[in-house]
């Protein structure tokens, strides 16, 4: 994967009308943006092109309408929000390339914007359809991709336009690939990752590629006790990927091959059963991992694991880190991810939080202005860490 790519700030835009791809698919509630986060992220970008006298065809994909028209996801909430942000009208088409489309987007001046209806009501969207693609390049002279959490994604919007305009980054994309292209290709060292979440087979390829570039890799989350099995211990009523037994032997072995660290567990945080509500209280014990109560499941890492684990971040000056430690939706059993996150906003290293439940811890506990980089992408950043092309980001001019 080349990490050096065009920008908006290698092109002339002047007079020109860009389509510029965003990531606007936000939280809504009975037809209300509960977190603008989203568009707010999207600002500099625009900015940019508006203030160089650009004219803005933005568009994005909201939700799963699954190429069907479903007005509660119509993008028309986000040109009202948009609008107020920006201080000026954002105009918004009734669709996404037909006749009011078109219309508006031949009428559109410099320093003027148009939102195009929610990519996603088009059933050539998810399959990158080329005369898809041809339309929406039709409406533009430049494409911007300033999508990243969509970059994993072969769309029409997000790769199959560029195949028909010049295509370049906008400020979004442009920090993701440097900041974590720098630390996979040329991380300082020592560089630590840390995968935290549930299972172990959502993280295969992840492990498999980091060993190849950290100097410690950190395990925590449901994931640890498969490698906890794997190394002969009994991890009681805890969540096992039976059928990864074998791949975490192999890691293991990996890692000592390669002289990695590979950090799992000393202690666990265990109670008789899941917490229901998933918030509500909850009875623990705190146990080694060598002596794991046979009737209980461990829900978090336990005291001397946070230890461990945050002297391992103190010592680095590359972090990365996806995915929690425990259930820290339960305040009960949140105290390990508290502690690797406050290890990052604490280390002297450039830190970086892969983005969904990670993220939003960091942004609930505080730390989020203390991480050098928080990514905006869940999946992106996942295949980001595994080693693999993204579409969205393939398909740009190289520099």
């Amino acid at each position: 994967m080349n990490y050096n790519k065009k920008s908006i700030e290698d092109i002339d835009v002047r007079g020109k009308k860009v389509l510029l791809r965003c990531d606007f698919n936000v939280p809504l509630k009975a037809g209300k943006i509960t977190s603008d986060k989203r568009i707010v992220a999207a600002l500099p970008t625009i900015r940019y092109l508006l203030d160089h006298g650009a004219a803005v065809i933005a568009c994005s994909h909201m939700g799963k309408p699954k190429g069907e028209w479903k007005p509660e996801l119509s993008l028309a909430v986000v040109a009202a929000r948009l609008s107020e942000l920006l201080g000026q009208e954002v105009l918004m088409a009734k669709d996404v390339v037909g006749e009011d489309a078109q219309a508006k987007a031949a009428a559109l001046q410099p320093g003027q914007i148009l939102l195009l209806e929610n990519t996603r009501f088009m059933k050539g969207e998810t399959k990158n359809d080329p005369e898809l693609s041809k339309a929406l390049a039709s409406l533009a002279d430049i494409f911007v991709n300033d999508a990243f959490g969509s970059a994993h994604r072969a769309h029409s919007s997000t790769a199959g336009v560029a195949d028909y305009l010049p295509a370049v980054c906008g400020f979004l994309i442009q920090k993701e690939i440097s900041i974590m292209g720098k630390a996979l290709s040329d991380p300082a060292r020592p560089f630590v990752a840390i995968l935290g979440g549930a299972k172990v087979s959502d993280k295969l390829n992840v492990i498999n590629n980091l060993l190849e570039k950290v100097d410690t890799l950190i395990i925590g989350g449901g994931m640890a006790f498969t490698f906890l099995a794997a190394q002969g211990y009994g991890i009681g009523k805890s969540m096992l990927d039976s059928e990864k037994l074998g791949y975490c032997k192999d890691m293991l072995q990996k890692a000592q091959e390669k002289g990695v660290k590979l950090l799992l567990p000393v202690d666990t945080v265990a109670a008789k059963a899941f917490p229901d509500p998933i918030d509500g209280p909850i009875e623990t014990v705190t146990a080694p991992v060598d002596a794991m109560p046979e009737d209980m499941l461990g829900l978090d890492i336990g005291e001397k694991t946070r230890q461990l684990y945050a002297d391992a971040v103190r010592a680095a000056k590359t972090v990365v880190w996806n995915g929690p430690m425990g259930v820290f939706e339960n305040p009960t059993l949140a105290a390990g991810t508290i502690a690797v996150a406050q290890a990052l906003a604490e280390a002297d290293a450039v830190t970086i939080v892969g983005g969904g439940d990670s993220a939003a811890a960091c942004e609930q506990l505080g730390f989020a202005d203390k991480i050098t980089h928080i990514s905006t992408g869940g999946g992106a950043s996942l295949e980001f860490l595994e080693g693999l092309e993204l579409p969205g980001i393939a398909c740009l001019q190289d520099k």
